[in-house]
C-alpha cells in the first residue's frame, strides 16, 4: 500500500490532465478550498468529540473508553490516507463523495449509538457488547472518511495553481487545525448545551453536506461529467433529506429512546451545564428515581436506607458544623437536619441544574424535606476538589462525601489521597468524615482502595456497608452491566484523625443500632473480612479506580 519513494523523472506531467477550470479566480479558487478545508476540519472534530462522549454516557466514563474511540479513529485515519491515493485522478469526484458519506454516518452516528443502547442494551449474549462494536465501527468509518479528505484536498489545491510541496502542506494544515480548534470549543460550548447530541450531530452532518457539495459542485463542477455532478447532487440531496427528516424527528426519538432507557414514567429530562438529568415517578404513589448521565443517583425505594447509613454514623459524636459535598438532591442534607443541633449545613455542588430541581420539583422536595427552604443550609455552586483547597483549616465537625461512585471518570480525583487530604484539613481535630466508596460486592478492589487510600491521608477508617439497594438499574460506571450485575449493597467508610477516641463502629465494640434499624457494627465486622491487602493508594497522577 505504502508505495517506496522515488523522484519523479524531470518533466513528468502531474496525475491530473492540467489546471482545474474554475468559475472564479485563481485566487479566490484557493481560499474557497482553505475555507471548505476549514468546515470540514470543524466538522470531523466534533464527530470525534460526539464519539468520545457518546461512550462515556451510554456505555461507561472511564478512559478506556476514550482511547478506544480516539486510538481507532487516528488509526483509520492513516489507513483512510492510503486508499486515497486511489482517487487522485477524480479527486473531485472522489472528495464530494466521501464528504456525502462523512455527512451520512458523522450525522446519523448519534441517533444510531442511542438507539442500539436504548432498545438492545440489556439483551445480553452475544449482543451483551453490541454496542461497543458498534461504536468502534463508527470511529472506524468516521476516521477513514475523514482521512481520506486531505490528500484529495491536496490534489484539488494543486490543481488550481502549482505550488511547492511544503507550502501547500502548511497552508492546508493551518486550515485544517485552526478548524479542529473551532469545532473543538464549538461542541461544549455551543452544540452540546443548545442543540444536545443528537441534534448537534445532525446540524454538524447537514453543515459537512453543504459545504463539501457546494465547492465540489461550485468551484469544480468543470471538472466532473454530466453523470458525475448528477451523481454528487442526488446523493446530497438525499443526505440532507435523511438529516432533516432525523431532525424533524429528534424530539420523538429521544422521548421513545428514553422510555426504552428509563421506563414509561419519564417526568422530567433535561440537559444542564454538567449533565443530564433525568426524573421519574415521583407521583400518583410511583417512587421517584433520579438519573444523572443515565446512571440511577437516587431510588425512591431504597435511598433513605442509603442516606440514613451515609449521614448517622458521622453524626455520631460533636455536628455543629457540617460539610456536605455533593449531594445537591438535598437528600443528605435532609437526614443532617434531623439533628435538632446542627447549627450550619454547607452543601457544596457542581450542578446548580440539580440543586434547582431540588428545590423546584415538587416529588424531589417532598422526598428531600424541603430541605433548602432551612436557614441552616447554604449552597455552593463549585467543584468539591476546588472549594477544599479554599476551605478554612478545622471549619467543621463532620464532613459528608455523598458524591458518584469511585471509577467514573471525573470522579477519580474525588477519591485521591489529595482530596482526602484537603478534606483532613477542613476536619475539626475530633471530626469525622464519611465517604460513599462504592459497592462491596461487586467491586472489592475499588473500595479497598478508597480505603486505601483514605488511611495514606492520615485518617484512621472503619469500613461498613449496609445492604438492600434495588436491584432495577445498575449504577455504577458501566452503562452495559444489566441489573443481574447491578450492586446489591452501599460501602461507606467513616474517618477521623487519629487523635478521635472512637468511631462509633469500632468491629470490636458493642454494636449500636441506628436509624437504619440494622447494626452496622455487624456490617463493619462483616466488611473486615473482606479485606484485600496491598492495594496502592489512588493520587492524582497515579489515579487507581479506572473502570
Amino acid at each position: 500500500m505504502i508505495e517506496p519513494h522515488a523522484p519523479a523523472p524531470p518533466g513528468t506531467a502531474p496525475p491530473w490532465a492540467g489546471p482545474v477550470r474554475l468559475p472564479v479566480r485563481p485566487t479566490v479558487g484557493r481560499f474557497l478550498v482553505l475555507a471548505g478545508v476549514f468546515v470540514c476540519a470543524a466538522c470531523g472534530l466534533v464527530y470525534e468529540l460526539e464519539l468520545v462522549a457518546l461512550a462515556s454516557y451510554l456505555i461507561g466514563d472511564s478512559v478506556t473508553q476514550a482511547s478506544v474511540v480516539l486510538s481507532v479513529m487516528v488509526f483509520a485515519m492513516g489507513v483512510g490516507s492510503l486508499l486515497a491515493k486511489r482517487l487522485r485522478r477524480h479527486a473531485a469526484a472522489g472528495f464530494g463523495a466521501i464528504e456525502a458519506a462523512l455527512a451520512l454516518v458523522g450525522g446519523c452516528s448519534a441517533m444510531a449509538l442511542y438507539a442500539v443502547f436504548a432498545w438492545t442494551g440489556d439483551w445480553g449474549g452475544l449482543w451483551a457488547n453490541g454496542p461497543r462494536c458498534l461504536l468502534v465501527a463508527f470511529s472506524l468509518a468516521i476516521g477513514l472518511l475523514i482521512g481520506a479528505e486531505v490528500p484529495l484536498l491536496m490534489e484539488l489545491i494543486q490543481r488550481i495553481r502549482r505550488q511547492d510541496a511544503g507550502g501547500a502542506v502548511a497552508d492546508l494544515f493551518a486550515a485544517d487545525y485552526v478548524g479542529g480548534l473551532v469545532g473543538g470549543l464549538a461542541f461544549p460550548f455551543l452544540l452540546l448545551p443548545m442543540l444536545g447530541q443528537l441534534t448537534g450531530a445532525l446540524i454538524t452532518g447537514t453543515v459537512n453536506a453543504v459545504v463539501g457539495g457546494a465547492l465540489v459542485l461550485g468551484l469544480f463542477r468543470r471538472d466532473l461529467s454530466r453523470r458525475a455532478r448528477w451523481l454528487l447532487v442526488v446523493a446530497n440531496l438525499a443526505v440532507l433529506g435523511v438529516l432533516a427528516a432525523a431532525a424533524v424527528l429528534v424530539d420523538d426519538f429521544e422521548r421513545a429512546a428514553r422510555q426504552a432507557v428509563y421506563g414509561d414514567d419519564v417526568r422530567v429530562a433535561l440537559q444542564t451545564d454538567v449533565q443530564e438529568v433525568v426524573l421519574t415517578g415521583g407521583t400518583h404513589g410511583r417512587p421517584l428515581d433520579l438519573f444523572l448521565d443515565g446512571r440511577l443517583r437516587v431510588s425512591g425505594l431504597d435511598e433513605r436506607r442509603y442516606h440514613e447509613a451515609l449521614v448517622h454514623p458521622a453524626m455520631n459524636g460533636p455536628h455543629t458544623r457540617v460539610l456536605i459535598l455533593g449531594g445537591g438532591d438535598g437528600l443528605a442534607a435532609r437526614e443532617v437536619l434531623r439533628h435538632p443541633d446542627v447549627r450550619r449545613v454547607d452543601v457544596v455542588e457542581l450542578d446548580a441544574g440539580v440543586v434547582r430541581l431540588a428545590r423546584t420539583d415538587p416529588a424531589l422536595a417532598a422526598l428531600n424535606g424541603h430541605a433548602y427552604a432551612d436557614p441552616r443550609v447554604h449552597v455552593t455552586t463549585c467543584d468539591a476538589f476546588g472549594w477544599l483547597r479554599q476551605a478554612r483549616p478545622a471549619a467543621y465537625d463532620v464532613v459528608i462525601a455523598d458524591l458518584p461512585d469511585p471509577g467514573i471518570t471525573a470522579s477519580t480525583k474525588l477519591y485521591s489521597q489529595e482530596f482526602y487530604g484537603l478534606a483532613h484539613r477542613a476536619l475539626a481535630p475530633d471530626g469525622r468524615l464519611v465517604v460513599h466508596a462504592g459497592p462491596v460486592s461487586s467491586r472489592p478492589r475499588v473500595f479497598w482502595t478508597v480505603d486505601t487510600t483514605m488511611r495514606a491521608a492520615g485518617l484512621r477508617t472503619v469500613p461498613y456497608r449496609v445492604d438492600g439497594r434495588d436491584e432495577g438499574f445498575a449504577a455504577g460506571p458501566d452503562r452495559v452491566t444489566g441489573a443481574s450485575r447491578a450492586p446489591r449493597d452501599w460501602g461507606f467508610v467513616l474517618a477521623a484523625a487519629d487523635t478521635t477516641p472512637s468511631l462509633g463502629l469500632d468491629p470490636h465494640a458493642p454494636p449500636p443500632r441506628t436509624l437504619t434499624g440494622a447494626s452496622l457494627a455487624a456490617d463493619a465486622r462483616t466488611v473486615a473480612r473482606t479485606r484485600i491487602t496491598g492495594m496502592p493508594p489512588s493520587t492524582l497522577v497515579h489515579p487507581e479506580y479506572a473502570n
